[in-house]
């Protein structure tokens, strides 16, 4: 293990970790159903479904099968000019869940890009159109993902500061929450007078790495209307919201108003493949159908529907429609919803949101409440202590199991919890 965690050291550069304090990465030998385990015979609760991906527990060998079974098929080939069984078919199943204004799928590699593609497609739909309309609204403290289009639409901080000359502007608007909707409706109204408004890209109902905020889905209804009024394009990067997180398939589900534009990966293959899609409304196609070589959408990635990933999504979509599935969504939101009541008012807290699957506790703060708050160091230590992974956002913390875990041991997370605070006040 030693030998391992030393050559990982010398050759890797992991995400979001200093290079001068780095602490010593722990090394997992394998993964079963909702825990991470270690050669030395630790198991840790994954509570954050690794970076929200993981919805059907690890190694779940419906998902197994998937994979081995297709790689003694087709491990890939272009998808220009070519295709095949896996991407057709997940492209009727993705289909036949999303909103029905919902008509074709591309894909790509993860959420970044899906969003990306998101954006591009909205650029270009003007541009075949011969109208300029090249300017974003977005909503303060969005988080879209990390290659430039995406980062652009993002707020503006520690993540994106390095490159800030090389984004493009985008025009945002106040978090829409009960403090602030007001304003941020005049905000949008005002920048819709504009002519050159493109699109309004937004995360529906919450703001996950921005520090899981939850605003209504009434309020993002009347965004969609007045930008429909406008003929802006809707983007709503469900990335994080989709395949049951928020209690319905999609967040767009809680929404009069459908988005054009639907950006999706993480759970798309239950945490056991990278695939992004980002499907679209016929209004959009419509742009594309053209002989004009200078209309196409110039936009693939090497890997693009890889039917690896295509094969083992289907399979998730086989788990995630089956009955059992939306039982434990439920049984999940309901245990959250209680465990809410329990502790809101915790002289250690400023506020809990329960939305779906997702509970998150924001801490009472004298500092600054950011992805940079040094509490979030204490956090990640005393639920690791107990072999629980739980990833701050600051002064914010959340639990985002998959959906296999039993009651018993969301019980176990939530008694840690209440621990922790207390040790809060006790300190």
């Amino acid at each position: 293990m030693t030998n391992l965690l030393d050559k990982d050291k010398k050759n890797i550069w992991h995400p979001f970790t200093s290079l001068a304090e780095a602490e010593e990465p722990i090394l997992i030998s394998s993964a079963k159903g909702i825990y991470l385990h270690t050669p030395d015979g630790r198991k840790i609760i994954d509570a954050v479904s690794s970076w929200w991906t993981n919805i059907h527990g690890h190694a779940h060998p419906t998902l197994a099968n998937a994979l081995t079974s297709q790689a003694n098929i087709l491990e890939h080939v272009i998808f220009a000019g070519f295709t095949h069984e896996p991407a057709i078919k997940l492209s009727e199943n993705l289909l036949s869940i999303l909103p029905l204004n919902q008509n074709k799928i591309f894909f790509s590699d993860n959420g970044s890009t899906a969003v990306e593609v998101a954006i591009k497609m909205a650029l270009q739909y003007w541009y075949n159109r011969g109208i300029t309309k090249n300017k974003i609204i977005a909503i303060r403290g969005a988080y879209h993902g990390d290659t430039f289009g995406a980062m652009s639409a993002g707020d503006r901080g520690i993540f994106t500061e390095p490159f800030a000359a090389h984004l493009f502007d985008v025009e945002f608007i106040d978090f829409p929450d009960d403090r602030n909707k007001q304003n941020a409706v005049t905000q949008f109204k005002r920048f819709i007078k504009e002519k050159n408004i493109a699109a309004f890209i937004f995360e529906p109902l919450i703001q996950a790495a921005g520090g899981m905020r939850m605003y209504s889905a009434s309020t993002l209804d009347q965004f969609i209307e007045l930008a429909r009024a406008q003929d802006i394009i809707c983007i709503a990067d469900e990335v994080f919201t989709g395949f049951g997180r928020t209690g319905k398939l999609f967040a767009s589900d809680y929404l009069t108003n459908k988005p054009d534009i639907i950006a999706l990966s993480k759970g798309i293959t239950g945490g056991t493949m990278p695939l992004g899609v980002t499907s679209c409304s016929k209004k959009i196609t419509e742009a594309f159908e053209t002989d004009n070589t200078l209309r196409i959408f110039f936009h693939r990635h090497s890997y693009t529907a890889n039917p690896l990933a295509c094969a083992v999504a289907n399979a998730s979509f086989e788990l995630l429609i089956h009955k059992s599935c939306s039982e434990n969504i439920d049984r999940i939101s309901e245990k959250h919803q209680t465990f809410k009541l329990e502790i809101e008012g915790h002289p250690a807290l400023y506020e809990v949101r329960v939305l779906g699957t997702i509970l998150a506790l924001e801490l009472r703060s004298d500092s600054e409440t950011s992805y940079t708050n040094s509490i979030r160091k204490k956090i990640y230590a005393f639920f690791l202590l107990h072999n629980i992974l739980l990833r701050p956002l600051g002064n914010i913390f959340y639990v985002l199991p998959p959906y296999i875990i039993t009651d018993s041991e969301l019980d176990t997370i939530y008694i840690k919890i209440k621990e922790f605070l207390n040790s809060l006040i006790a300190a």
